[in-house]
């Protein structure tokens, strides 16, 4: 089968940092699904681990954890989906990526995927989604149709989390919703997801709130540049508030949390599928639900671009742009 793969870290200028390689066909698994891949979504984890990550000697990695396709093939005990379901999810990261034409993946993490989108659509969806949806119920344990009356601060409200956690946390809860975004391109994104207000966070952010009259939130979601805004998040969450992050506290001093009695949650989206946790099939069911607000016409696709085929030409793009830290929504590949 086609796949895409590296087989050192190089940068992705280079021509050989993500190649077209020919690969075997998985077997699935007990509990597998064996999906023909139709479009795939590239998240910042991608161009992390193609930097970092040595793959066995003569032996090629191959990323990506967004996919939509369709059911080929059953593993014995599988008997959740049958054969030509459609279907979305993100996967797993301790197995190999769906950058490739067949694609085996775990039953209990994939959700058949929203009728009312394209593949490219839907490809944009699932790994964003579950990290947002975790963050805010799993994790900060924000109750569904609670925060009346409560504000959260979303800090890269553009991002690929952001632009679909604005739109969860406006159907699934009463909370007042504030992005964060530099450019007034991103700042009309988050108002057209449905942020209430958008503040710029290359400026100070506790003052932002403040001239915006809104002053300290009860929970801030920080899915960015985490150590270079902490002092101000700190400063901006009300005594016994709460803070979600999904990068690195890298140099920060969690003691400044103390005085404020304030909560940090942090919330890798693989941990169910890494572990193998007996929670493991939420994830399944929660892009269940997400597909059926999507089809109800209430959360709507975060696509930005389509790159073309899937190909290691077009892959090595999308790697780019996300490096440059200029992407905007999801940015998507469909079609081998």
């Amino acid at each position: 089968m086609k796949a895409i793969g590296f087989y050192k870290p190089l940068p992705i200028d280079d021509s050989s940092s993500l190649q077209d390689i020919e690969l075997p066909a998985p077997a699935p698994g007990p509990r597998d699904l064996l999906v023909r891949v139709k479009a795939i979504s590239i998240n910042p984890v991608d161009t992390k681990i193609r930097k970092s990550a040595v793959p066995e000697a003569g032996q090629a990695r191959v990323l990506g954890w967004d996919a939509v396709g369709t059911v080929e093939a059953l593993g014995s005990e599988a008997k959740m989906f049958k054969v030509g379901d459609r279907v979305y999810y993100a996967g797993s990261i301790t197995r190999p990526g769906a950058n490739s034409e067949l694609h085996a993946v775990d039953e209990r993490i994939v959700a058949i995927a929203p009728t009312s989108l394209n593949d490219a659509e839907t490809a944009a969806l699932p790994l964003t989604t579950i990290t947002a949806y975790e963050l805010l119920f799993d994790r900060m344990g924000i109750v569904k149709g609670s925060g009346q009356g409560q504000t959260l601060l979303v800090v890269g409200g553009a991002g690929g989390v952001g632009s679909i956690l604005i739109q969860i946390a406006r159907q699934l809860t009463k909370l007042t919703v504030v992005a964060t975004a530099s450019r007034e391109e991103t700042r009309r994104w988050c108002l057209e997801l449905g942020a209430h207000m958008v503040i710029d966070h290359s400026k100070p952010l506790f003052g932002e709130l403040k001239a915006a009259g809104i002053g300290e939130v009860d929970y801030v979601a920080s899915l960015t540049e985490t150590p270079r805004h902490y002092k101000q998040l700190v400063e901006s969450l009300k005594p016994q508030g709460r803070l979600g992050l999904i990068d690195d506290l890298t140099g920060c001093d969690v003691n400044m949390m103390k005085s404020k009695s304030l909560s940090l949650h942090q919330e890798l989206m693989f941990t169910r599928s890494m572990y193998q946790t007996p929670d493991m099939g939420e994830q399944g069911k929660l892009l269940a639900e997400v597909a059926h607000l999507v089809d109800s016409g209430r959360i709507k696709t975060t696509l930005n671009a389509n790159f073309g085929a899937i190909n290691a030409a077009n892959l090595r793009k999308v790697h780019a742009l996300i490096e440059s830290g200029k992407a905007q929504g999801k940015v998507v590949l469909a079609s081998f």
